[in-house]
């Protein structure tokens, strides 16, 4: 049978927790398939700059412009809802985002406190589509290069910008809920409290709520409106010691939960600060579990001779360590990351 030809699947993982197989078999039909991060798994925010996670670590969110950690569940950064400061936007300047950005009496519109961002246009159902159609392209980055899942961020620009609308934004991260889906990616929630009621009727996954503990918000809890809607689907951020110890002391076991530095600039580097509820990450919890079975295994590119694999990561208690490849019942090499070619 020639390579061409040949199906591709999933299969079951290997016993050992610290590896997954993957095996060439028949495919399954229907749509891609995703699910959210493991529920109250050790995670690191990492979208100011990769590094090498911490013994432990689960699940990492890393910005779209970088590849994604290896043997973890991966979180790809996109801001969907405004400009990056890189991206060249000014009051009357469009940079490479022309044509969707929102603007009032013929300026672009600044974020107040995110100096260098604009808003992104959502006014209009022809925005919204056309913009979306924008977006997805960044989707489809994250997902050729292995992440699980996609964080939009600043889903709350409606809050701080005149003209813009609760329900437009609803309406815009559902195209994009649904792309994501389409393309064996979860969606998270980013923030947004407010709108957390509607999620699950949008798509979205899970929730990546920043300083939501009672320290942070005057007294009122926050994070239990997330985990209301979410469950045990709920990543905490904390910025201060107070915000991690009352996030800690209602919900530590039950949803992910960690401290970053407000810049959250990459291990080793001035600043830098990472705690979570046990005091730190760098012991391991006991490895209880096998791993999950990687999902979504695909062909990117063939040749007569090789054929290049992806899939998306499994999870485990502790973490993946590698995949083993097989080939009609025999290992024909291994992979740390989610990609492996196949030759001969």
């Amino acid at each position: 049978m020639s390579r061409r030809k040949r199906s591709l699947a999933v299969a079951a993982v290997a016993a050992t927790a610290a590896t997954t197989a993957l095996f060439l078999q028949a495919p399954h039909a229907g749509a891609a398939t995703y699910a959210p991060p493991p529920a109250g798994g050790n995670f690191d925010y990492q979208i100011g700059g990769p590094y090498t996670p911490a013994s432990g670590v689960q699940i990492v969110s890393r910005d779209n412009s970088v590849s994604p950690a290896p043997g973890v569940y991966n979180i790809c950064y996109i801001n969907a809802f405004q400009t990056q400061p890189e991206d060249g936007v000014t009051t009357t300047s469009d940079g490479k985002w022309a044509g969707y950005l929102l603007k009032i009496n013929g300026k672009n519109q600044e974020d107040p406190e995110w100096k260098g961002e604009f808003a992104l246009d959502i006014s209009t159902a022809a925005a919204r589509n056309a913009l979306a159609a924008k977006m997805d392209a960044t989707i489809d980055s994250c997902a050729a290069k292995g992440f699980n899942a996609i964080e939009p961020d600043n889903y709350d620009s409606y809050t701080r910008f005149k003209g813009l609308t609760a329900s437009e934004a609803e309406a815009y991260i559902s195209l994009l809920a649904q792309h994501a889906h389409d393309k064996g990616l979860a969606i998270a929630q980013k923030n947004t409290v407010e709108l957390a009621a509607d999620a699950k009727s949008l798509g979205l996954d899970f929730a990546i709520a920043e300083e939501c503990s009672a320290a942070d918000q005057g007294g009122t809890d926050e994070c239990n409106e997330y985990v209301n809607a979410f469950g045990k689907n709920v990543i905490v951020i904390e910025y201060t010691d107070s915000g991690l110890t009352a996030a800690c002391n209602e919900y530590a076991g039950q949803v992910s939960i960690v401290e970053r530095d407000l810049n959250v600039v990459p291990s080793g580097q001035s600043g830098y600060v990472r705690k979570t509820c046990s005091g730190g990450s760098t012991t391991p919890p006991a490895d209880t579990q096998a791993p999950s079975a990687p999902t979504g295994l695909k062909a990117t590119t063939s040749t007569s001779s090789s054929i290049s694999l992806s899939w998306s990561a499994s999870t485990d208690n502790v973490g993946v360590s590698g995949y083993d490849v097989y080939r009609n019942g025999q290992k024909v090499g291994s992979a740390t990351g989610t990609t492996y070619t196949d030759s001969g």
